[in-house]
């Protein structure tokens, strides 16, 4: 038995469903992409942060305190950082908070193209380039424009899709959280240097090996291992120092008075390095008479291992074993 019924026509979905389908996936992209910025924004303010001197060196040797004070620009910074990576961490994605987004990512790669470009040229040495990540990522200005160009640059564009339509341009809960890393990361950046951060801080920390403590790039690189071989085995106790310095000065009496029980065996053999000229360090040399080991080491490859000097370290076989702000615990270094 045949029916005459006409054939059914297949169902289509609605325009407005095509639609929302479509606006779903894009806000789960823009979103995605504003908590990956966010993330990473806050990530690079904590970096910065527990090392405030660092950032504010950074920034007078990149010529940007011409307005105000380099402390001032990077309490700034330290502010905007935290509360645009907290606003994205919380898919805030209103024009206040994207707008301030973009230009801050338009800065940072503008900032690494021109480090780029003065390496290229030979104004500046190709050694670790600005960044976003403080002193705990060593990156060469063309790995660092690359590299924020992937991270920052791609999410910030994906950052705009599927915004949503209406609703409160400053929520209630959300915007005083932004309001509140805006105050949070300055003061936390005040109080880092008072904080026992080092280890979080900076390169050298328990477990770090000396091969891996370098600075430059190609044949120009340097490692602590080279400049010091010794220290690549047996237990040696190291102090990072500068030679004018009253900090350390005023204790070396008591470091010789270490070291000369350390021939006798009964402590670990002592060294200092530190950076200046043969000059200078004749000068101590006669001065002061050191009984230890005093070594000429670069100020480029110190300066990634400290946050302040002197800072001290224990090193067994190459590798770090305990680290001091400031002068080390001799008791703790005796066998």
């Amino acid at each position: 038995m045949t029916s005459n019924a006409p054939p059914r026509e297949p169902v289509r979905a609605a325009p407005a469903a095509v639609a929302a389908s479509t606006d779903d996936w894009r806000a789960w992209v823009g979103t995605a992409a504003a908590v990956f910025l966010g993330a990473l924004y806050l990530v690079a303010a904590w970096a910065k942060a527990i090392a405030p001197a660092a950032f504010v060196e950074q920034i007078r040797f990149e010529g940007l305190d011409f307005l105000l004070p380099a402390a001032v620009i990077a309490g700034l910074a330290f502010a905007l950082e935290g509360a645009l990576g907290v606003a994205l961490l919380l898919a805030l994605r209103r024009l206040w908070v994207l707008v301030p987004t973009v230009l801050l990512t338009l800065f940072f790669l503008a900032l690494n193209l021109r480090s780029w470009w003065l390496a290229s040229q030979g104004l500046r040495e190709d050694g670790p380039g600005c960044g976003c990540f403080g002193n705990l990522v060593e990156r060469t200005p063309q790995q660092a424009l690359l590299q924020d160009a992937l991270l920052l640059g791609v999410p910030t564009l994906l950052v705009f899709l599927g915004r949503p339509r209406g609703g409160r341009r400053f929520p209630p809960l959300r915007t005083a959280l932004v309001v509140l890393a805006a105050v949070a990361v300055p003061l936390f950046a005040w109080m880092a240097p008072r904080l026992p951060l080092d280890d979080l801080a900076t390169r050298l920390h328990p477990g770090a090996e000396l091969s891996a403590l370098c600075a430059g790039a190609g044949d120009e690189r340097v490692c602590l291992d080279l400049l010091v071989p010794e220290l690549a085995s047996g237990d040696h106790l190291v102090v990072l120092a500068r030679l004018d310095d009253e900090a350390f000065t005023g204790a070396v009496e008591r470091l010789n008075d270490y070291a000369m029980a350390a021939h006798d065996g009964s402590g670990t053999p002592l060294w200092v390095l530190a950076p200046g000229t043969p000059e200078e360090h004749r000068a101590f040399f006669w001065t002061y008479a050191p009984v230890f080991q005093v070594r000429e080491v670069p100020e480029e490859v110190l300066k990634p291992l400290y946050r302040k000097l002197p800072r001290s370290f224990r090193v067994v076989d190459g590798t770090i074993a305990a680290t001091w702000s400031g002068l080390p615990d001799l008791g703790a270094a005796a066998p």
